[in-house]
């Protein structure tokens, strides 16, 4: 883990969730003790990172933000988002107006959206060489882009399309892959940097819920 993304602990005393870097040894919300007799109802919850190391991930749709920012390290949630598709050694095959690159560095944390499933032998087998080969087609030339009608994420989802068309499977819209897959993990990503930039600025960050006064 980067030194960037330090754990994000969740934990309820008094009501609202409490959310901070370590259990503190008293509330910050009431000012109790948070140590011995029982005190915490259950136990802090580590959050789990919407992140992963684009490098380390197989057969993926990754994006993470164009102009190169980690998602934790300045993006501001509304820059755009650069995306790509990872080979089963973790290059990241990806288009601009440059051509196709196949990055070996670049994208340490991304969000990432699994392809191929780890029991699909037949797809993994070939799914470098299907990569390659469509990476390939003059349709993904330099002078080919267009900002908003023949990006990265053309170049991606039409991929995705030429692998469910070989296996037989209808094609996708590009509103339908981007509401059942991406915006879910967008959605994560979200709520996870406020977290993140919370904690950055301050030592808890505490939430109360709709039906809770703050009378702790």
């Amino acid at each position: 883990m980067e030194a960037a993304e330090a754990a994000i602990v969740r934990l309820r005393h008094c009501g609202p969730d409490i959310f901070c870097r370590r259990p503190p040894e008293r509330c910050p919300a009431c000012g109790r003790p948070l140590r011995g007799g029982g005190a915490l109802p259950d136990a802090p919850v580590r959050l789990p990172s919407p992140f992963r190391r684009g490098h380390r991930q197989r057969g993926a749709f990754v994006l993470r933000p164009a102009a190169g920012a980690a998602f934790l390290g300045g993006y501001d949630g509304k820059s755009d988002l650069h995306v790509g598709i990872t080979n089963t050694n973790g290059i990241v095959y990806n288009y601009d107006e440059e051509g196709i690159h196949r990055d070996e560095t670049g994208w340490e944390q991304c969000i990432s959206i699994p392809l191929v499933q780890p029991d699909m032998f037949g797809l993994l087998h070939q799914w470098d060489k299907l990569l390659e080969e469509f990476s390939a087609g003059e349709a993904w030339l330099p002078h080919r882009y267009e900002e908003h009608d023949h990006n990265c994420y053309t170049y991606a989802l039409a991929f995705i399309n030429s692998v469910l068309t070989a296996q037989g499977k209808q094609q996708m819209s590009k509103s339908e892959f981007t509401e059942k897959f991406v915006i879910p993990q967008t959605k994560r990503a979200s709520r996870y940097i406020t977290l993140h930039q919370e904690l950055t600025a301050n030592e808890f960050y505490i939430v109360y819920h709709p039906d809770q006064e703050k009378l702790c």
